[in-house]
């Protein structure tokens, strides 16, 4: 393609969190350009924001369902391309599959949808179109994540017997919801966020990670979900026992009242021969432990195409010793499917790298996911199997 790919945005306005973040991932390879924006249900803040990231007037909206029609509307050579969804959990379905049925590919924030169903929905329409979806699983686009995946992936360890991943943060160690805090409000909020709050914030993170490290699946749950704040509505920590297709055995901790902590996302998988350890909050470093030698520090780094996987490589933008992070990560799952996109607009195949960000299926499990853990949560059984 001879031009950026046009972006459209729902949500993410001056007063939004993660709004920004998504616009600086976008921009980051200099491949995609906003266009337009429904950026607020508030209308004064709609306008403002637009205004304030230089949008056209006319291309300012006050709600997606006038962005969509309009955008639908444009003449084929300035249209938006795609859209990304910003909104809070309840409000991803109706814009998505708005967006789908006018012919418009879909990036998303997680979870994917409300519930299990919808996203199932979701799926059955990409289908039927043939468009894009993209979901927004930031933690996969670090560059020693893929480097973990790609030494399973080739056998390195042996089968895989043992998951450990954690993800504590701390932040809702107080009554946050109630202080005018609106990230805590609707986080918390069954009605925003769904049948489960700390399990479906950053459990399906942590869920996510140990499938797409390993490329195993979750057979079966054994959950514990617990509100340790009183007067909260939704868990705010639980631990999990999993079982895996290949007989591997796991363990996933979620927590938002492990005060002090902020975002320590952290893995560990161990094979027959050795395993890999990796965190979050020092991404650049991947452990590589062996039965019978000593523990290898492996380090993210452009330069490093000698030792590291060409997943890896091709999502580093540095050489090694130059830190890259969240921001970076999060603009490697927008670099992938921009070259996805770009690719089939052109009619050509994308390469197997670019294929590599997450998709409806994985939305689906994390959905799944939230369902599952809950009735387990609930039930006197040991066991639950994973349903879908």
């Amino acid at each position: 393609m001879n031009r950026k790919l046009r972006m459209g945005m729902i949500g993410g306005g001056k007063d939004a969190f993660i709004g920004a973040i998504h616009r600086h991932a976008a921009f980051m390879d200099g491949q995609i350009e906003l266009v337009c924006g429904a950026l607020s249900i508030n209308p004064d803040i709609a306008v403002d924001s637009g205004r304030s990231l230089f949008l056209p007037e006319d291309r300012i909206y006050l709600n997606y369902d006038e962005m969509i029609k309009k955008e639908a509307a444009q003449p084929a050579d300035k249209r938006m391309d795609f859209v990304t969804i910003v909104t809070p959990n309840f409000a991803h379905f109706d814009p998505a599959m708005m967006a789908l049925d006018n012919g418009f590919n879909v990036v998303i924030e997680k979870p994917i949808t409300f519930t299990l169903d919808q996203a199932k929905q979701l799926k059955k329409k990409l289908d039927d179109t043939g468009l894009l979806l993209c979901l927004t699983h930031t933690y996969s686009g670090y560059p020693m994540v893929k480097q973990a995946r790609a030494m399973i992936q080739d056998g390195k360890f042996g089968k895989v017997r043992k998951i450990y991943v954690e993800y504590p943060q701390g932040w809702l160690s107080k009554l946050t919801e109630r202080e005018g805090n609106a990230q805590a409000a609707w986080r918390t909020d069954p009605k925003k966020s769904g049948k489960s709050g700390c399990m479906g914030d950053i459990g399906t993170h942590a869920a996510h990670l140990s499938e797409y490290i390993t490329g195993l699946k979750i057979t079966k749950l054994c959950a514990d979900l617990n509100i340790m704040v009183e007067g909260r509505a939704l868990d705010d920590d639980g631990n999990v026992l999993l079982k895996y297709d290949n007989g591997a055995a796991g363990v996933l901790m979620a927590s938002q009242v492990a005060a002090g902590e902020e975002n320590a996302l952290k893995i560990r998988v161990y094979g027959e021969k050795g395993g890999i350890e990796w965190a979050q909050q020092e991404p650049n470093t991947l452990l590589v432990k062996w039965l019978d030698q000593p523990t290898q520090i492996l380090r993210a780094g452009g330069n490093y195409g000698d030792r590291l996987s060409s997943y890896a490589v091709k999502n580093c933008r540095t050489p090694g010793g130059h830190p890259e992070g969240y921001l970076e990560a999060f603009g490697n799952i927008y670099k992938n499917f921009a070259a996805t996109l770009a690719a089939k607009l052109d009619g050509k195949q994308p390469s197997k790298e670019n294929l590599d960000y997450p998709k409806v299926d994985e939305g689906i499990r994390g959905m799944a996911f939230i369902d599952n853990v809950v009735a387990s949560s609930a039930s006197k059984e040991k066991w639950t199997d994973f349903a879908i």
